[in-house]
């Protein structure tokens, strides 16, 4: 079962694919993936060398009402070659819009974003991550959710009633990117609330720009997207990590400061959890040269410094770390682009590299490549079990 709120999402597809009958737009994508692993794992049951998988997200939109309403039906589907786990399907997005000049109504599956920043989405807390699809956190599965929103000019207040929580996604016992080879048990996972995963979570979020300035202040109250892991073992005595959700208040603030050129960014949360409060924050700037030597092509230099004030105690690769990187934009019909950028910790060797870049073929397809590196990683170091997972992913998409 995908979700335990199963009745109310079947009864909004039938709201938007009956009632509303009429023909709306389909888009999206589909892909095949190539990822190739240059070390040997960790774990005895990981598969080494290459895998194969092939993705696809299709979305469904009507528009009716003059425009005021809408229904939205994002499916996700992969299919790996070796890990069962990855091999899974999602509702991104399943929602039925109301909008009028001064609120917004929401109701349904949904998936949003919250930040500035390009290391890492502090305050983006919302939706869960969908680790199993990709080890950069950026993928997220979809969020039940009411949501309404007041619009007025002195910024948008949105109010969340988040019912129905979701689990983290791990690759399974022959996945890559596990972090040390050590299976992640979820059907032993835990909870702090004695409603587990009915536990229902609220959000509220400001957001106004003021000349110069983009705002955004929110508050989380409800079960932590990010889990624990701690030590057990499964029914045949094997070690294994176990996650474990606890209940916090996180308020955050992200902020973006746009000067010609220059863009100056920042996410800082305060998260109240049982162990006691701490504070985390990224900040940084992104500055852009336009036009260079001549050509339409822009270059991008990024900075940002990440900082948890757990130290080592700190549930975060990043606790004390600096980013440097680099966006080409070509700015040609093809759409080509360039990033690539490092993440080293300030307080000892370990180094994170990365390197993405994307070209348009043709109208429809488009070709992706990454590669993620993890270098000198010390042994007391929180990424020290990702130091043989080094990766180089291809990935070709067909859009329509």
């Amino acid at each position: 079962m995908l979700f335990k709120l199963r009745h109310f999402i079947y009864s909004l597809i039938i709201l938007g694919l009956v009632l509303n009958a009429q023909a709306g737009e389909w888009s999206g994508y589909v892909a095949g993936e190539l990822r190739y692993f240059p070390e040997s794992p960790l774990g005895a049951d990981q598969y080494e060398d290459f895998n194969l998988s092939l993705s696809a997200q299709p979305e469904y939109r009507h528009d009716w009402d003059d425009g005021y309403q809408t229904f939205t039906f994002v499916p996700f589907v992969r299919f790996d070659q070796q890990d069962s786990e990855r091999s899974h399907f999602d509702i991104r997005e399943l929602t039925w819009l109301k909008a009028t000049p001064d609120w917004e109504l929401r109701v349904g599956i949904r998936k949003l974003f919250w930040g500035k920043t390009e290391s890492q989405h502090l305050v983006d807390i919302i939706n869960q991550t969908d680790l199993v699809d990709h080890p950069d956190t950026e993928e997220k599965l979809g969020q039940p959710m009411i949501n309404f929103a007041l619009i007025r000019d002195w910024g948008t207040v949105d109010f969340f009633i988040l019912p129905g929580f979701r689990e983290r996604t791990f690759p399974g016992r022959e996945g890559r990117l596990l972090g040390g080879g050590i299976p992640i048990d979820t059907d032993q996972t835990r909870y702090e609330s004695g409603a587990k995963q009915k536990h229902v979570d609220w959000a509220v979020r400001w957001e106004h720009t003021l000349g110069d300035w983009d705002i955004g202040l929110s508050h989380f109250s409800g079960t932590s997207r990010e889990p624990h892991l701690l030590p057990g073992t499964d029914g045949e005595g094997r070690f294994v990590l176990v996650p474990y959700y606890e209940q916090i208040d996180q308020t955050g603030l992200d902020l973006q400061l746009t000067k010609e050129d220059i863009l100056w960014k920042l996410e800082m949360i305060s998260r109240k959890e049982p162990a006691g409060r701490f504070t985390a924050l990224t900040g940084g700037l992104e500055y852009t040269f336009v036009g260079i030597f001549e050509t339409d092509a822009d270059v991008g230099v990024v900075a940002e410094y990440l900082f948890d004030d757990r130290h080592d105690n700190a549930t975060t690769l990043f606790e004390n770390d600096f980013m440097l990187g680099a966006r080409l934009t070509f700015n040609d019909v093809q759409s080509t682009e360039l990033l690539a950028g490092t993440i080293f910790d300030l307080d000892s060797s370990a180094r994170f590299f990365l390197v993405e870049a994307s070209r348009r073929l043709g109208e429809n397809w488009k070709l992706s490549l990454e590669a993620y590196i993890y270098s000198d990683i010390p042994a007391d170091d929180f990424a020290y079990g990702f130091r043989k997972e080094d990766f180089i992913q291809l990935e070709l998409a067909w859009y329509f």
